[in-house]
């Protein structure tokens, strides 16, 4: 009984130098999940943000589909009857001046000769930094074939670098070869973004 005793003595003696709690560090997930966020040593997620926010892009080009000089960009009227688009894109580079885009289906909707271009058969593309006001500027493209399908597109640079342009806005324009309705705007670049992440101008 001594002997039985004594181990007994010994075994508690063992625990106590241990410190065992009978508290596994597993059940607490949380503690390694904030020790692995600590790891990253603060890591600002931004850093993976567009590093070239000189380039503005539209994702796609949409027609002007009302016919009102309230629709006027930047001064710039519309055209006198609602036009519509299959889609496009538009790309500048504030830096270097290089401009590019395209549109598809520009159409006229209405009138006698709805669904083809009637008779427009030049573009031109335009950036309007800062319309409507005092420093407002506006960079245009040459003009390019406007295709009885609608289509067109530029890749060139403008004769001025824009710069600074805080609020960019694209629009496609008649060409000059239609006087009476020279540089009337009848689409615009739609859905904005900054930045060059895949290397394009």
């Amino acid at each position: 009984m001594r002997k039985v005793l004594a181990l007994l003595l010994m075994l508690g003696s063992a625990s106590a130098a241990f410190g065992f709690d009978g508290n596994d560090p597993r059940d607490h997930p949380t503690s390694g999940r904030s020790h692995h966020r600590g790891d990253r040593g603060g890591h600002d997620d931004s850093a993976f943000a567009h590093d070239n926010d000189a380039v503005v892009r539209w994702k796609t080009i949409v027609g002007n589909i009302t016919v009102s000089n309230n629709d006027a960009v930047g001064g710039i009227n519309p055209g006198t009857t609602p036009w519509s688009t299959l889609g496009g894109r538009a790309s500048v580079n504030l830096v270097t001046g290089q401009v590019s885009f395209d549109v598809d289906g520009l159409v006229l909707n209405g009138g006698n000769a709805t669904g083809t271009p009637g008779g427009v058969d030049q573009v031109e593309g335009s950036l309007i930094c800062d319309a409507g006001m005092q420093d407002q500027t506006i960079f245009t493209t040459t003009p390019v074939q406007l295709n009885a399908q609608g289509n067109a597109d530029f890749s060139g640079t403008f004769n001025t670098i824009p710069g600074t342009c805080t609020n960019p806005l694209f629009l496609i324009r008649i060409g000059p070869d239609l006087p009476g309705a020279n540089q009337r705007w009848i689409a615009t670049g739609a859905v904005r973004s900054f930045g060059d992440s895949h290397g394009q101008n």
